[in-house]
């Protein structure tokens, strides 16, 4: 392996990166604050490397791709959308203070996509890099899925720049993950009339919560955790309508199968309730053996980095259903994602940028 010597990235300049990002709010499904937001990470991407960042069009808000040109060998993925809604950033502004950087959306994930881009700079060679930015990551990746796929498949090793897990290791295998919307039927009448006219829907849905949680197998790995339910419209009136949200992780694709046909089976038992069910595990299950070789690698540019398997579920899920080699968590160093409290450790900062900047030195040179 040819080993990748060069200057470090500048704290101070990725910081200026990172507050002109978090400065543009953007949360997922608001058009117009993720165009405002992929306009500024293509400003960076073409300050930082130079040629053309390109905006492609989608129902979610317009994804970022960069390209280095020549083949391509190895595609660094990342989000410009967060889980934030407008004004955040008035209650929480971006702050540097005792090491740590804090504001919506510093460490998932826009420091891991300011850190990657100063990483990559650093670098003489930068053909068959190419950066892609979605701008749905949050909500499903719906629309840049096909694109992530693609880009995935023609580059040939993916390098995610989601946040470290604990104490700055890396994610080397994600469960796939998902939600169903469980919909009953049933009939109102009045509670205190004649309440045996009507088919509660509530006690329909009760059944099913118990019917859906007995699914889990958490020995396996895969978790099924009822997590949203409403019913009825008033006090005395026997519910005709009543709904579930499920969220569920899985470890393996026979888990997958089993747990969406289980969903798919499920049957009311109370007579006359009707049950519909919406949903799937979306993001397929990331399983380690696809960052073995990635890893190893890693662990050679930084001896003593951990990796560790973790629930959550992000973009390197669909790269690695695929079989390309997959090394996820090469973001920031920090914690507190989707949570007032998030930050970034600015000590970490340099070392990430070095990491991202040696491993596609080493996909390069393979």
């Amino acid at each position: 392996m040819t080993m990748h010597k060069t200057v470090d990235a500048s704290v101070d300049a990725m910081i200026e990166d990172l507050r002109t990002l978090v400065e543009i709010e953007s949360p997922s499904r608001d058009a117009d604050a993720l165009r405002a937001s992929a306009k500024a990470v293509a400003a960076v991407l073409e300050s930082r490397l130079g040629g053309q960042a390109v905006l492609v069009e989608s129902v979610a808000g317009p994804h970022v791709h960069w390209s280095a040109g020549g083949d391509p060998k190895v595609l660094i993925l990342g989000h410009h959308d967060t889980v934030f809604p407008l004004g955040t950033l008035e209650r929480r502004p971006f702050m540097v203070q005792d090491g740590h950087a804090t504001g919506p959306g510093v460490f998932d994930m826009l420091g891991g996509l300011v850190q990657a881009v100063h990483g990559v700079a650093t670098l003489d060679d930068r053909a068959g890099v190419e950066i892609l930015v979605t701008a749905d990551e949050e909500v499903g990746s719906l629309s840049s899925r096909a694109l992530i796929e693609e880009r995935a498949l023609a580059c040939g090793a993916v390098l995610v720049v989601e946040g470290a897990a604990d104490g700055g290791g890396l994610k080397t295998g994600r469960k796939g993950c998902g939600t169903f919307q469980v919909s009953v039927t049933g009939r109102a009448s009045h509670a205190g009339l004649e309440p045996a006219a009507g088919v509660n829907a509530l006690i329909e849905a009760a059944h099913q919560v118990l019917d859906i949680a007995a699914l889990g197998r958490p020995e396996i790995g895969t978790t099924v955790t009822p997590t949203v339910a409403s019913a009825g419209t008033l006090d005395n009136v026997v519910p005709a309508e009543a709904t579930v949200i499920v969220d569920v992780r899985v470890e393996s694709a026979d888990e997958k199968e089993r747990i969406e046909s289980a969903f798919a089976a499920l049957a009311p038992h109370l007579d006359e309730a009707e049950i519909s069910v919406q949903g799937a595990v979306g993001r397929p299950p990331m399983p380690e053996s696809t960052s073995t070789e990635l890893f190893a690698v890693a662990q050679r540019l930084l001896p003593g980095i951990e990796g560790k398997s973790v629930g959550g579920g992000s973009d390197g899920n669909f790269t690695a259903a695929l079989g390309v080699p997959t090394l996820d968590g090469l973001g920031a160093v920090g914690g507190g994602a989707h949570a007032d409290h998030e930050y970034l450790v600015i000590d970490a900062m340099t070392e990430r940028a070095n990491l991202i900047a040696g491993l596609v030195n080493a996909i390069q040179n393979a």
